[in-house]
């Protein structure tokens, strides 16, 4: 069996020498090569070149950017697998060739060791939070061949696994990203203190902008913010889940939160909602849609986007769909 380890060196928890660890415990069951990624999108370079290359395995060591990467890189190969050149999507088989295997099945699967400050994707995989017991859980599946086959979410044309946000979530990440890069330490503190500053000065509460758009729907209007997960949960607190959709699955559709407003006592009703240990976020201010196959976000206004915790800019508008199926994860 062939696998590529892709690792992000900056990758918040671990170190040259748990690094050195995995790569010699990884090397005991495959063929193993060791990539390390150098610039922005280098991963998603290097998991279409593995797909290329026919390997059996890519392995990430990194956070969930790296994974997102990863994931990117592999859903362009298998777009280029199809016989018509074209991804699955709505009312869309799998298998764009019925004669064939699925189209998962032809790419290399995917095997995430946590290396990041949260690691969402790996967590809703049911995987370990440390790393050492993550790769002996992969290294027993690679043995026995556990896997099991996720579908994805696409905003556009990228594709994300487990959350996206638009508007007041979005924008919280952007400030998390600058703090960052001043050399704060990713923590839920930093998270927090960054959520109140974007709620205090950075958003326009008054004049909601979004609205949602689906295929032989009415439009839902004058939203303040969107979540939209792929899985449950959409991040964690230390090692408490927040769950603003908890039915939100893999197996599933994508599944929508909107706030239509975000007064201060409603807001702080609905997070300890998502907080709680049987999540049920509702309320006169909360719209949630579960498992939906496409819709469209609208904003009057330029609004912050973000897909698995990575801030990509402003938008003013982005379609969604679910893809279902699409991808082997070794878990």
């Amino acid at each position: 069996m062939r696998a590529v380890l892709v690792v992000n060196p900056k990758a918040t928890t671990t170190s040259e020498r748990s690094r050195d660890v995995l790569v010699r415990a990884l090397r005991s069951e495959v063929d193993l090569s060791v990539r390390y990624t150098r610039r922005r999108g280098h991963a998603a370079d290097i998991a279409r070149e593995a797909a290329d290359q026919e390997v059996d395995v890519v392995v990430t060591l990194g956070g969930d950017g790296t994974v997102n990467e990863v994931v990117n890189g592999l859903m362009a190969a298998r777009v280029a697998a199809a016989p018509d050149g074209t991804t699955p999507g709505p009312g869309r088989p799998d298998d764009a060739d019925p004669s064939g295997p699925a189209l998962a099945d032809r790419l290399p699967a995917l095997a995430t060791v946590p290396g990041g400050s949260t690691n969402v994707f790996a967590r809703a995989l049911g995987l370990p939070r440390e790393w050492p017991d993550s790769t002996s859980m992969i290294l027993e599946g690679l043995r026995l061949g556990r896997h099991r086959t996720i579908g994805l979410g696409r905003a556009d044309d990228r594709y994300f696994t487990f959350c996206a946000g638009f508007g007041f979530d979005a924008a919280v990440i952007h400030r998390v990203e600058q703090a960052r890069r001043k050399g704060r330490v990713s923590t839920p503190g930093l998270y927090l203190r960054s959520m109140l500053q974007q709620y205090v000065v950075g958003t326009e509460r008054r004049h909601p902008a979004i609205t949602v758009e689906r295929p032989g729907e009415e439009a839902e209007a004058d939203l303040a913010t969107v979540i939209v997960q792929n899985t449950a949960p959409w991040t964690y607190v230390g090692d408490r889940e927040v769950n603003p959709n908890p039915a939100a699955s893999f197996d599933l559709g994508l599944d929508l939160l909107a706030l239509r407003r975000l007064r201060v006592a409603g807001t702080t009703r609905t997070v300890t909602q998502f907080l709680s240990q049987q999540p049920d976020p509702h309320g006169r201010q909360v719209l949630r849609l579960h498992d939906l196959a496409e819709f469209t976000l609208v904003s009057a206004r330029p609004q912050a986007f973000q897909l698995d915790g990575d801030y990509l800019g402003e938008r003013e508008k982005v379609r969604f769909t679910s893809v279902p199926a699409a991808l082997r994860v070794i878990c």
